[in-house]
Parts: C-alpha cells; structure tokens; sequence
C-alpha cells in the first residue's frame, strides 16, 4: 500500500497530484510560466483538504527531477525535500522525460505499433531541447541529452521508425522536424504530476529512495543567469 504525493515542477506547468497503489486520486496545475512558487504549497493543501488526507498520512512524495527550468526544479526539489524533512518520509525521484514518455503511453486512447519512438522535448534555449528517446513500451532508446535541432536530427532513428515529438521544445521545432513523412507531433500536450504515478509506485516497491539530505535535481547543464532589461 502507498500513498504517494506527486509534484512536477520542471516545466511551465505546476501540478501535484495524490496517488494510491498507482491510482492517481485527484490533481491541481496551472500551466503558466514563473507561477511554481506562488502555487505550490497553496495546490498541495488544497489537494490533501479535498480528499481528507493528512500529511501524516502520506506514504512518501514523489518529485519531476529534470532536466527542466532551472528556477522550476528547485522550486519543486525544495518543496519535496522540506516536506521529507518535516514528516520523515521518503523522496522518490523521477526523471521528467522518462515521465512524459510514459504519460503519453498511459493516456487514454494511445495506441502506437512496435515500431513508434516517443521523443518528449522540454524547451531549452533558442533551438536547443532536453530530449530522450523511448520505445512504445516506455523503455529508453536513447539517452536524456541537451540538443541543438536541426535538419538532420534524428536522421537515423527517422529512417526506420515513426517518431511521436511532444512536449513545449517540439512546438518550437515543429518547422525543422516535420519535413520527415516518419515525424508526427501530439500538439497541446501539458506536462503533469500525473505522469509520474506509475515510476513512483514501482520505486516506492522497490525501496528506490534517495537520500534526501544530499539530493540535487537533474540539472543536465549548468544555469546561466539572463541579463536584467534596464
């Protein structure tokens, strides 16, 4: 049995979600840039109120690691973390390509041969994208990577297989990507807490835990802070 409490912060959308045994029980997000740290805590009371459940009750929380927003990541670590910390549970990582990808697989109505690849693609900078690709079954082909897209990215693996590209980088590199017949793009695809309740509930199982003292989110490159306009 487990109660997992779910938070993905690593994109433009904010949400947390309540899983039981990999059911999720209900969420909240917003998908909107720089809200994460006004809503957080806010949508996590609103959660645990509108189902009766107490913080104590809560098995362990589960966190998006990246690669991601900088700002965002550390917003939904720092919330993970300071609440293993206040109640002594356990944090559970998930990498948040791995959960797109399986969020895509679990979606209702989703059907893809043996043959589709499922590229999730979080916006970067200019054209540059975190990407991974991964078979129909969720297992990784290809590992997270920073990549700069252009017109023969994925050239081999479009040779011989459809590509499913999502995610707010695929929108930005619809233009370069679609003049493959194998690319096709799931529009309107909004990252979620959700997508998260099938790793955690395995990890959870499996005693995966991390060591909440020293943990870090998954950064991939380091930051580099803008210039402020004047």
């Amino acid at each position: 049995m487990s109660l997992i409490l779910q938070i993905e912060t690593a994109t433009t959308s904010c949400s947390v979600a309540l899983a039981r045994d990999g059911k999720v029980l209900d969420f909240k997000q917003i998908n909107v840039r720089n809200i994460h740290a006004e809503v957080i805590t806010l949508y996590i009371n609103e959660l645990l109120n509108n189902l009766g459940v107490s913080y104590n009750e809560l098995d362990a929380i589960a966190v998006s690691s990246g690669p991601g927003s900088y700002t965002g990541l550390r917003i939904g670590v720092s919330t993970a973390k300071g609440l293993c910390f206040a109640l002594d549970k356990p944090l559970i990582a998930i990498e948040t390509l791995e959960a797109m990808a399986h969020g895509v697989i679990n979606a209702p109505g989703f059907a893809a041969d043996g043959n589709m690849l499922l590229c999730p693609m979080i916006d970067a900078r200019r054209m540059e994208v975190y990407t991974a690709l991964f078979d129909a079954a969720g297992n990784r082909v290809r590992e997270t990577a920073a990549d700069i897209i252009e017109g023969n990215s994925f050239a081999n693996y479009l040779k011989d297989h459809q590509i499913l590209f999502f995610g707010d980088g695929a929108e930005k590199c619809k233009g370069v990507l679609s003049e493959s017949p194998n690319a096709s793009f799931l529009d309107d695809f909004v990252n979620s807490a959700t997508y998260l309740t099938q790793k955690a509930a395995q990890k959870f199982a499996d005693g995966a835990f991390e060591d909440v003292a020293y943990y870090e989110p998954y950064y991939l490159k380091d930051f580099i802070a803008g210039k402020k306009a004047l």
